[in-house]
């Protein structure tokens, strides 16, 4: 069953819906340039189900719904958290999750597009384009650190290194924010591309015409640990990136 994700995450940034409404506009904007027959027709996610009516993104729509979604009394301290669901003939199911603007340095701020299919495998187009769309979220959400994974990838790694959600880490790609960015070293197996942030994304799967095998993958953890760029944000969170 395909399951495969596009995540990033950042330390303590306070942002109120409409700001973080933007941020998630252009999110959607990008991912319809790259796929349009799979990213459209948003449902509203309620209680973890898709609902009716469909959302269409714009930033007034996106931050009524934000508002909607959140309305504890301190929402302002823990973050802002709304899903989106899109499920269209042919295509895997794309859930699109956002965790963000808390004042509260102990929170993780987190931004993922997830797709999951029982008919659609990992050749399909869409799959192979998420490091593109790595790079799309670490643009609009100025993230610290991403990856891209499957369920093997991510335990792999996981238990190899004995993580926890969310250390930094590498999957079939990965974000470095500028800081990380400057630490990792040349020759990894794979493309590099920059963010205008000056950030970098490492695609393990050139461009999606290559399958990095697990121990690949570990092995650039390795390397990039060693270099320091997979280093934790320090706890509590005193800023967004490392």
């Amino acid at each position: 069953m395909l399951k495969v994700v596009v995540n990033g995450f950042w330390g303590t940034r306070e942002e109120d819906p409409k700001s973080i409404a933007s941020r998630w506009y252009v999110t959607l904007t990008e991912l319809k340039r790259i796929d349009g027959v799979s990213f459209h027709a948003w449902h509203e996610a309620v209680d973890d189900l898709p609902s009716d009516p469909l959302l269409l993104p714009t930033v007034s729509a996106l931050t009524d719904y934000i508002k909607r979604e959140n309305t504890d009394p301190d929402v302002d301290v823990i973050g802002y958290g709304a899903s989106l669901w899109a499920h269209n003939r042919g295509m895997p199911q794309v859930n699109s999750t956002i965790r963000a603007g808390g004042s509260s340095e102990y929170v993780t701020n987190s931004i993922s597009i997830s797709f999951h299919s029982r008919t659609v495998d990992e050749t399909a187009d869409v799959i192979r384009r998420t490091p593109e769309i790595l790079h799309i979220i670490a643009e609009a959400w100025e993230i610290d650190a991403g990856q891209v994974y499957n369920r093997t990838q991510y335990r792999a790694v996981s238990e190899h290194f004995d993580l926890e959600n969310p250390d930094p880490r590498c999957g079939r790609a990965v974000y470095l924010s500028e800081r990380r960015a400057a630490l990792a070293p040349e020759g990894l197996p794979g493309t590099y591309s920059r963010t205008a942030a000056g950030g970098l994304v490492i695609d393990l799967t050139r461009g999606g015409t290559e399958s990095p095998t697990d121990e690949t993958i570990i092995e650039v953890n390795a390397a990039l640990r060693a270099a320091g760029a997979l280093e934790p944000l320090p706890t509590p969170y005193d800023r967004p990136v490392f």
